[in-house]
């Protein structure tokens, strides 16, 4: 059997670019692939790409480097997505179409990093969403909208309770639920001072069944009087909703 890519290390690139997280809510096409040898020759220009007679992408190439427009296509010949660099970085808008051919969603880069309010669409070309990011990282801005324009706001808030043992063991338990009883969250711990969501900058609370627990116990360095958590909040729409908690504490040495 044929393997599906017999392609040189120069097509890679785009092949990943196409394949990975980007897109990560799209289903997995099988592409069947004649054998494909590109040479790097520094070539400048346009570049196809084919599976048998199916355009799969196109790239803009300046001296052997993304500079330009680039396209990938669903097997039936619609527009998939659409990207743009600059001397092999990621610029501008990248743009993602439903296989109906709408545009679903267009997310902004800035030196292959995204960087600003990425925006969803409704089929009738009407904002679902905007969702934002500082220099590949979350922020809290977060909008979401029905079809018919208006905001949608009854997001759930953090219920939280707390088991106060400080004089006797010298802990502090805290506990978080969502006010709506929704189990599809998942709460962290951080300092969220700059503003962004740092995932690798943040401890997990263990949450069981859409309830987070955490135990504080005294320490003999002075604290903050408060921690902050987030809950992170699946939405109808399958976004991520982050709310920022600040939880104070009545003590200054719980850590």
């Amino acid at each position: 059997m044929k393997p599906l890519f017999q392609i040189t290390l120069f097509c890679l690139p785009f092949l990943l670019i196409i394949n990975c997280g980007r897109n990560a809510n799209t289903k997995n096409e099988s592409i069947s692939m004649d054998t494909i040898t590109v040479p790097d020759t520094g070539f400048t220009g346009i570049k196809q790409y084919f599976s048998g007679p199916n355009l799969i992408y196109e790239a803009t190439l300046k001296n052997g480097v993304r500079h330009g427009l680039m396209r990938s296509f669903y097997a039936g010949g619609l527009l998939r997505n659409t990207y743009w660099y600059e001397n092999g970085l990621l610029e501008d808008s990248a743009k993602w179409y439903r296989p109906e051919g709408y545009l679903f969603r267009s997310t902004p880069y800035q030196r292959d990093t995204i960087h600003g309010t990425q925006v969803q669409y409704f089929r009738s070309g009407r904002t679902r969403a905007k969702i934002g990011f500082e220099k590949g990282l979350r922020t809290f801005f977060f909008e979401e909208y029905m079809d018919n324009g208006r905001q949608i706001a009854n997001y759930p808030d953090v219920v939280v309770k707390t088991n106060d043992n400080y004089n006797a063991n010298g802990s502090y338990n805290i506990s978080l639920e969502l006010s709506n009883a929704s189990k599809n969250v998942k709460f962290v711990r951080g300092d969220f001072s700059k503003g962004v969501y740092d995932t690798t900058a943040v401890t997990q609370i263990r949450t069981v069944d859409g309830i987070g627990s955490m135990t504080l116990r005294k320490s003999s360095a002075q604290t903050k009087p408060y921690i902050e958590v987030v809950a992170e909040i699946l939405t109808d729409y399958g976004n991520r909703y982050l709310l920022l908690k600040q939880i104070n504490l009545p003590y200054n040495d719980l850590n």
